[in-house]
């Protein structure tokens, strides 16, 4: 099958709204040009123990800090319209990891620290399984991340559509990335900017700072 490349147009406006997401994501409250926050390292020792525990050595500690960073700028208590606690899961998908994993995860409490960190641990290694087809590691981490903060059920159909587009489905960026199948344009925007601020932005600062490496 013949795979369409995006046009330079299409590229330059992504160049463009990636460029403004990292402002707005440089502004946010939790955004430290200077580092990682003071909050973010009385969690360091739990979350590297935590991940190493469920992924192996091997673990993506750096990936998985800049995700809390983002979900929640490590403040135990941060509340959304749906979620709440360090990963922000809602109370449905707080209760699916409980039950999927009883014996670590057997009371759903998103605003404990330490089942808030398994859990997040948990079910992006549950993610990262499932998208095996990615081309490349930091296309599997935006896929990844794009299930996390959306559902995994939508980057299914993201990738239909794509496929349908005459785009490569195993390509996040550039490719699966630039299509809707459906959702309203705030969420989708989104869900667009949640892989490149972690990734892109957060993700560095977190390896600068010696909490493991980056992806390629």
């Amino acid at each position: 099958m013949t795979m369409r490349q995006p046009s330079d147009t299409l590229k330059a406006l992504l160049l463009a709204i990636g460029t403004i997401v990292t402002l707005l994501a440089v502004c946010a409250p939790f955004a430290h040009a200077g580092g990682v926050p003071r909050a973010a390292q009385q969690y360091q020792r739990d979350l590297v123990r935590t991940a190493q525990n469920v992924w192996g050595l091997g673990a993506p500690v750096a990936i998985l800090a800049a995700q809390v960073h983002q979900e929640s700028g490590w403040k135990t208590d941060a509340k959304s319209a749906y979620a709440s606690g360090l990963a922000q899961f809602t109370p449905a998908t707080a209760k699916d990891m409980a039950r999927l994993y009883p014996a670590e995860l057997r009371d759903a409490a998103p605003t404990n620290p330490a089942w808030a960190l398994l859990a997040l641990c948990r079910y992006d290694l549950q993610l990262y399984t499932a998208v095996s087809y990615a081309a490349t590691d930091l296309d599997r981490w935006a896929f990844v991340l794009s299930g996390y903060n959306g559902g995994p059920g939508w980057v299914t159909r993201d990738r239909a559509k794509a496929r349908a587009q005459g785009l490569n489905p195993a390509f996040w960026w550039d490719n699966v990335e630039v299509v809707n199948a459906g959702r309203a344009p705030q969420f989708w925007n989104e869900n667009r900017g949640y892989p490149r601020r972690i990734l892109l932005l957060l993700l560095p600062v977190y390896v600068k700072a010696g909490w493991g490496k980056g992806v390629k």
